[in-house]
């Protein structure tokens, strides 16, 4: 009888093709149905982004003004839904009302006869519009403050500006969060992508399929890490204390978040042009979170070059997010609901991909659990409760 090999984490492991976007992680290349990621970053906007993702090509004029409309169109929130918002707990975490409402979306939503609805490009525009009027809407509303509509005339990244804060943003500031969302739009199978994937080889609809990859973004090993990252540029507090930080974390046996990536063995692609966002938006404003970042980021090669010489860390996407969207006002509890907002015209378009051509994702495990057993009746188990293993003890203090 031949050994199971098992692959934990499906490290290796090759589950799937897609049309969408490459990771080549030993060049540290980045490409979006063929296109690098260094040439869309600065000159592509966003809803390019989702028309390539969605529709295979790069749109012309006409094309890209024909999906502006349609995002236009669907970027409202149904008053329900607002209403809903506004009768949730304030300290309620943003991904979790995020989640929540992604979902909730499908109740306003014409359905088909088995219950499903429509999974097509119209559905998708329909996630993409609305994923940053979600987020931007919660915003104000945990601030006690009435959500503002959004205007037909401004980008995706410069509407979720002003619907968060009444202001038209200045160019700077749309242009690195147009950028960022540019950067975060895919990255073929993460997590997040094959929890979607998986949700809609079941045939499940496109709806449910976005939930299952936002609650799978929501972990710190992949959409949740920004916040902890920014959670340390704050505790360093000033550049000169981040060797100091790194070391007293790594004695503590803890690692640096937005450090390393799975795939990359090099610098991530993405991680250059987030850099030079917050850099450019801390010129304009204040220059110390992305100051401490930069030294973070020093600090964590020094210390590492001196235990294993040589050898590298480099940041990850995340890294440099997290000083980017602080500089725009961006609260660190909502980094990961922006990752979402990017990322979800990559959902959209991978589960459209599935569907297209599906198979059931269904793979096997290796059993570890005891041999067969044999039954006995309940009344010759013996009492719980003399030997200890009681609801209350099973479940312990917590």
């Amino acid at each position: 009888m031949s050994q199971t090999i098992v692959d934990r984490g499906l490290e290796g492991v090759v589950v799937g093709q897609t049309e969408l976007s490459n990771v080549d992680g030993e060049a540290g290349r980045l490409t979006y149905r063929g296109y690098d990621i260094h040439d869309l970053a600065p000159h592509a906007g966003f809803e390019e982004i989702c028309y390539l993702m969605l529709f295979g090509q790069l749109p012309n004029k006409y094309q890209l003004a024909d999906l502006n409309v349609r995002l236009t169109a669907n970027r409202m929130l149904p008053q329900p839904l607002i209403d809903w918002m506004q009768s949730m707990p304030r300290d309620a975490w943003p991904m979790d009302v995020l989640r929540t409402m992604i979902s909730g979306l499908a109740l306003f939503v014409p359905y088909m006869e088995e219950g499903a609805h429509a999974s097509n490009p119209r559905a998708a525009i329909h996630l993409i519009a609305k994923t940053p009027s979600i987020v931007a809407a919660w915003d104000r509303i945990r601030r006690d403050l009435d959500p503002i509509d959004p205007l037909p005339n401004l980008s995706t990244a410069a509407n979720f500006l002003y619907m968060r804060s009444g202001e038209i943003p200045i160019k700077a500031a749309e242009r690195a969060l147009d950028a960022y969302l540019v950067l975060l739009a895919d990255h073929s199978y993460n997590a997040s992508t094959f929890a979607g994937r998986v949700t809609a080889s079941t045939r499940a609809d496109i709806f449910a399929a976005a939930t299952s990859a936002i609650a799978t973004l929501e972990g710190d090993l992949h959409g949740g890490a920004p916040g902890k990252v920014m959670k340390m540029i704050l505790d360093i507090g000033k550049p000169e204390r981040a060797e100091a930080y790194v070391r007293e974390l790594l004695a503590r046996g803890e690692r640096i978040m937005g450090m390393g990536h799975r795939e990359y063995k090099v610098r991530d692609p993405r991680a250059q042009h987030l850099e030079t966002m917050a850099r450019e938006l801390g010129e304009a404003s204040d220059p110390k979170w992305y100051e401490i970042a930069r030294a973070l980021e020093d600090a964590a090669n020094k210390v590492l070059h001196e235990e294993k010489p040589g050898k590298r860390i480099y940041a990850n996407v995340e890294f440099y997010t997290a000083p980017t969207l602080y500089s725009l006002g961006i609260p660190a509890d909502e980094f990961t609901c922006m990752f979402a907002c990017g990322r979800m015209a990559g959902w959209t378009a991978h589960i459209l991909e599935q569907l297209a051509d599906n198979r059931l994702i269904r793979p096997q495990a290796t059993y570890t659990g005891p041999p067969v057993m044999p039954f006995t009746p309940i009344d010759q188990r013996g009492r719980n409760g003399k030997n200890g293993n009681d609801v209350s003890s099973l479940l312990g203090s917590a």
